[in-house]
Parts: C-alpha cells; structure tokens; sequence
C-alpha cells in the first residue's frame, strides 16, 4: 500500500503504518488538549490511541497465525486511521478453517479485555462523568475511567463490533463460512453481503440521525460487501480454467532504459495500458499507466522508464488455474502476472484480461 512504511517485523510478518495515521494521532492530541487544556492531556491521548492500536496490530495478529496454521502466510500488516488490514495471500478454502481465523481476530481483543480485567484495573472503580450533551464523543463519555478501564472497554467493543454480520467485518466472514457449510460458496457470499448491505443501510440511517461517524461506517460496511460479492463472482466465473486461456501472447514489453515518449506512443498506437519491463528475458518490472501519467508530469518524454517503473510483478506457472491468478492479483499490488513455462515468460495476465474473458463466458452462458 503506497505511503506506508515499515516499523517492525514480527513473527516473519512487516507491520507497517500508513502515513494518515498521524494525522489521526495529530487529531487526537489537539482534541484532548482542547478537552483538558494541558500537554499532559494531550499526551494522555495520543498514548491511549497508540496502546489500543497496538490491540488492534495484536487482533490482525490473530487472523494471520490462525492463518498460517492453515497454510496462508500473511505478506504483512498495514495500520490504517480506520483500523488494521492484514494482507494475506488467500482465505483457507475450508470453511471451518474460515471461520476459524475470522474469530481469531475478536478473540484476541476479548483476551486482552480478560487480562486487564483481572490484573490491571484499580481496586476502587472510577465514577463516570455524565454527559449531558447529545452530542458527547465516546472519547468524552469514558473520560472519567482510567486508562486501563477505558482500554478494557475499547477491547470489548472492539471485539463485539467485528463480531457484526457484515463484511468486510469478521462476523460477516464468519457467517459466509457458515452458509457455505450448506449451499455453493458464490451463493453463500452473496447472502452475507445482502446481510451486510441491509446492515450498512440501518448504521446509515442511524448517523443521519445525529452520529456522522456511522454514516462513515456504513460506507465501508457496504463497499467492503460490495467487492466481497463481486471477488466471489468473479472467482467462480474463471474456476478450474487454465491461466493460458486468458493469457495475452501479444503485447508490447519496455527496456529500463527507454524513454517515456516511446513508452507514450505506443499507448497511443494500441490498447495497452500497462507494459512489462524486461530485463535479457525475464519481466523484472511494470510501468503501469498510472505510473507514465506521474513520469511524463514530473520529467516529460525524456524520463527514463527505470524510474517511475515497479517492481511488483508476480510469476505463475502456465499449468496454474486462473482462480489462483486472481488471488495472487488480489493479495499484492501486482498490475501484471508474468505466465512462465521452463524459466521463459510465455505471456502476462492481467485484471483486464480476466475481466473480459468473464464478460465472454457470461456472454456464452446466457446463449
């Protein structure tokens, strides 16, 4: 993910923090310091928010070792203002094993509640500030917890909110698997997004009512069950085709050395957005179309290619199914998937490539 760095690795996986994550932290020291109008305010919060995102590094944790166990290794885990998103490579295809790593996740977070709850939280309970604004923050309302209390409470709610029905949440990952136990798992899939889709409509209407952080919530809720469908869609539409059947043999590949001009003309000359960079015969590179638009801006046809390509190109074997391409597309940032027969590129794959052959096939089916 672009602005993202890395700050650890941990058990063989790269925790990484994505740049809008300290506007959030930056955020949350101006709102407590204007609550408490003391630096010692401020700090207050922006600690709270780093050890309950350090609970949320903890529950993508869960997900990714549950995973490993099944055979799915995690690439990494990318800290977002909105919460924490681990990249796995793919989701186990048993659906017990599925819901085994979906729960994984809210049973960390109620583990860590548990742990606070007996060993950290002071003897006598603090009195809770009452509100009587409506329109007080959760962050107002806890105010007059301690820091472990308020974490306890963050933890459960946490783990309860996952827990809901709908993707991309781990509830609605679960009750997919449940439905898959009992019917084909494109038909489980579009069940829990209609599920999450109707939920995504109730928190939308509710924020209307005076909480616009749930109208933000619904957004997500809904394209989060939106692209669960269509990706489910999608992979049993190609299921059990051989990558060779969407392979492009025709296309246009660059040298590191070329100049974008040239690189420009031939998308002009042709369909071809995005061009393999090769290195003797191997693909070692893509410039996508994205990344010439950026190049011919900041350095114009004279820019070299070798500059603006990316490295983020995938290799599968010509005997490989297109299901597994798919996923490969979707768990890295990969634009191009380089077809390799005995250690030669024999064609590329690419999201256009399955988008249109599906079109085809659907075309063929309602014949």
């Amino acid at each position: 993910m672009k602005w993202s760095f890395s700050i650890a690795r941990i058990a063989g996986i790269d925790v990484k923090v994505h740049a809008t994550f300290f506007l959030l932290l930056a955020w949350v020291a101006l709102w407590y310091w204007q609550q408490g109008g003391s630096l010692a305010a401020a700090m207050d919060g922006v600690a709270f928010i780093i050890v309950l995102f350090a609970c949320v590094v903890a529950h993508e944790f869960g997900h990714a070792l549950t995973a490993r166990r099944y055979g799915v290794a995690t690439r990494d885990i990318t800290l977002l203002p909105i919460g924490g998103v681990a990249s796995m490579e793919a989701m186990p295809e048993n659906p017990r094993q599925q819901i085994a790593v979906a729960l994984a996740g809210p049973a960390v977070n109620f583990a860590i509640a548990l742990v606070i709850y007996l060993f950290f939280l002071p003897a006598e309970p603090a009195d809770l500030v009452v509100q009587t604004d409506a329109d007080a923050s959760a962050g107002a309302l806890l105010a007059g917890y301690s820091f472990a209390e308020r974490l306890l409470f963050i933890n459960l709610m946490l783990g309860t909110f996952n827990l809901l029905p709908a993707f991309p949440m781990d509830g609605g990952r679960v009750l997919r698997a449940v439905l898959s136990l009992f019917m084909p798992a494109v038909r489980a899939t579009r069940a829990a997004a209609n599920v999450g889709q109707g939920l995504a409509i109730v928190l939308g209407l509710l924020g209307l009512l005076g909480n616009p952080f749930l109208i933000l919530i619904a957004l997500f809720v809904w394209i989060g069950a939106t692209g669960e469908a269509s990706y489910a869609e999608m992979k049993s539409a190609i299921s059990n085709v051989p990558v060779t059947r969407a392979m492009l043999t025709e296309y246009h590949t660059v040298a590191e050395s070329d100049a974008l001009g040239e690189v420009a003309d031939l998308t002009l000359k042709g369909s071809q957005k995005d061009f393999p960079v090769k290195r003797g015969k191997a693909i070692v590179a893509v410039l996508t179309q994205q990344d010439l638009l950026r190049g011919l801006r900041e350095a114009g046809e004279l820019g070299v290619v070798s500059r603006y390509m990316s490295d983020a190109v995938a290799e599968v074997r010509a005997d490989e199914l297109l299901e597994d391409v798919l996923e490969r597309l979707r768990a890295t940032s990969c634009r191009i998937v380089a077809v390799v027969r005995d250690g030669e590129t024999i064609g590329i794959v690419n999201i256009d490539n399955l988008i249109e052959l599906i079109a085809l096939n659907n075309a063929v089916t309602r014949e």
